[in-house]
């Protein structure tokens, strides 16, 4: 407590260039990704697949991946400016101070007796902040849904079901967002300094009680659940849950056509009650032996207590988050850089926080990449001991082609943006040759497995 005290009175220094400091911060950022993205472009631009892939893979179907790939690049290029074009134009043209003022004065002409107060205000404030947002990037996400993802014979939805999705989301961010907000604001200002303590253990419980919300009352809005079938499929996955002590529940079909033709697989649940969901595209496009060797991986995870610790790593980092806040929470020159003087709203102080934060969360983000491409290999090579290694290898090629996933990428560009690895990478570590150079696929090399497994990029 008295380390965060010092702290936030070394940090808290009149004149001192915060609003500088953060827009720096922003700029950095966007190049650094920016060149990670070139790099990336460049592998996109490649005319043959890597040699691991070269007998799985038809070229038309390189060609189709590759050119969505360059299309997702150029796409993102360009929203990621627009982006930035936003961030910076709300900084420059003190957007937050202007917009807090301006909901204060409807609070006080418009809201009913009894309504004031900077929890009120900070509702107001918000949600008005959100739908402009949400407005400004309707664009961006139309395109991406009904331009991108339509060339590529991804998109199965209509503009009705965005338009109603949208909608949903919103009603569904009200609902949920000023329980959680107010209760948010208050526990900050009735537990004093040591509030983070308390935001921490109000943290645990929001995710706990979404964990058991969530398939009940939450995700129905968007997506129908059935009980998947009797048949091979089923038994095999019950065997397997069986098989592994795996606490199932609940066996679910989801209609992830109904947006989109991409596949997937997960489970989800409480550690006593846990339920697996498989898309109904993943089972409509691979072979019952493939769904379970996908599932073999998924459970792997569990298995081998993936989950739990990045749960534990998640806890840690919301943590650490809260007690820095507490440091920023009271910085007076941190609110003067943006416009605020006469007033120092919490929520206010999050944002900017928040902004600060960015170069520490980019650290973050890529320690996090790396452990989770370090996870998947785990769960691979569990599958490998469950039997599963060519089924598991065949769907990962199945889903590549399905979803014309990125081949190849730039070693760079992998360690920062992805979380799993890269085809070949996986096919290589499952110890799967191309059927070009007549290898039996069913043979594993263990001793390569291994080094891939605990290789990091």
């Amino acid at each position: 407590m008295d380390i965060l005290r010092r702290l936030g009175q070394y940090l808290d220094r009149p004149g001192f260039p915060w609003k500088k400091l953060i827009i720096g911060f922003q700029i950095t950022q966007y190049l650094f990704e920016g060149i990670l993205s070139l790099r990336q472009y460049k592998i996109l631009q490649q005319p043959k697949p890597p040699k691991t892939l070269e007998g799985e893979i038809k070229q038309e179907t390189f060609d189709k991946s590759q050119a969505y790939g360059r299309a997702k690049a150029q796409f993102g290029f360009v929203s990621g400016l627009y982006s930035q074009a936003q961030n910076f134009a709300t900084i420059y043209y003190d957007v937050l101070p202007r917009l807090w003022d301006l909901t204060g004065i409807w609070l006080s002409r418009y809201s009913p007796q009894g309504f004031t107060g900077e929890i009120v205000h900070t509702i107001i404030f918000f949600f008005t902040y959100n739908l402009i947002t949400t407005t400004i990037n309707l664009p961006v996400s139309y395109y991406s849904t009904f331009v991108l993802e339509e060339k590529f014979g991804f998109n199965k939805s209509t503009v009705k079901l965005w338009v109603t999705d949208l909608l949903k989301g919103q009603a569904l961010g009200v609902a949920l967002g000023v329980p959680l907000l107010s209760a948010f604001l208050a526990i900050i200002q009735k537990t004093g300094n040591s509030f983070f303590y308390y935001l921490f253990l109000f943290g645990i419980a929001v995710q706990l009680f979404a964990i058991t919300v969530y398939p009940i009352a939450i995700l129905p809005l968007f997506n129908k659940l059935s009980p998947l079938e009797e048949g091979a499929l089923k038994t095999g996955v019950e065997g397997l849950a069986k098989r592994l002590d795996f606490p199932l529940n609940n066996l679910f079909v989801i209609d992830g056509s109904k947006r989109s033709a991409h596949s997937n697989a997960y489970f989800y649940g409480l550690p006593w009650k846990k339920h697996i969901v498989i898309y109904d595209t993943l089972i409509e496009k691979s072979q019952t032996e493939e769904v379970v060797a996908v599932l073999s991986h998924e459970l792997g995870h569990w298995s081998l207590s993936h989950t739990t610790k990045l749960f534990g790593i998640a806890q840690f980092h919301m943590f650490y988050i809260f007690a820095l806040f507490s440091v920023f929470i009271n910085n007076r020159s941190l609110y003067q850089s943006f416009g605020f003087h006469k007033e120092f709203p919490i929520i206010i102080g999050f944002i900017l926080f928040s902004e600060a934060l960015a170069p520490m969360d980019t650290v973050v983000k890529l320690l996090m990449n790396i452990l989770s491409r370090k996870f998947e290999f785990e769960a691979d090579e569990f599958a490998v001991r469950l039997g599963y290694s060519t089924e598991l290898a065949k769907s990962l090629i199945k889903l590549q082609i399905q979803n014309l996933s990125t081949m190849d990428a730039d070693w760079m560009y992998a360690s920062y943006h992805f979380s799993h690895p890269i085809l070949p990478e996986r096919l290589g570590a499952l110890g799967w040759s191309s059927r070009e150079k007549k290898a039996d696929p069913t043979m594993v090399d263990e001793t390569k497995s291994k080094v891939a497994t605990g290789r990091e990029l």
